[in-house]
């Protein structure tokens, strides 16, 4: 299993979960986990997914998120999960 960490953060406006899990959707990627918290009005999201079965590259894949972050006024990120959990051990 190759698992990656999506984070959404910015100013909460409807859709913006919907997108992302449409395009991940598209693309053969298995959601595993999911969390979003709205404080006020800044939308939070972290998701863990599988893309084992992607149909896209990781490159384009985070390209795809980028857009969908532009198009929704939120900041989209893609990490892979080694890389997550090195940056994130202390």
């Amino acid at each position: 299993m190759s698992k990656i960490i999506i984070t959404a953060v910015g100013k909460d406006k409807v859709g913006i979960a919907a997108a992302i899990c449409s395009a991940l959707a598209n693309n053969n990627v298995n959601v595993l986990d999911i969390t979003q918290t709205i404080v006020e009005d800044f939308f939070n999201m972290m998701m863990i997914v599988d893309i084992s079965n992607c149909l896209v590259s990781f490159g384009e894949l985070s390209d795809s998120m980028n857009k969908i972050g532009e198009l929704k006024g939120v900041q989209i990120k893609c990490q892979r999960e080694d890389i997550f959990d090195k940056m994130h051990r202390i």
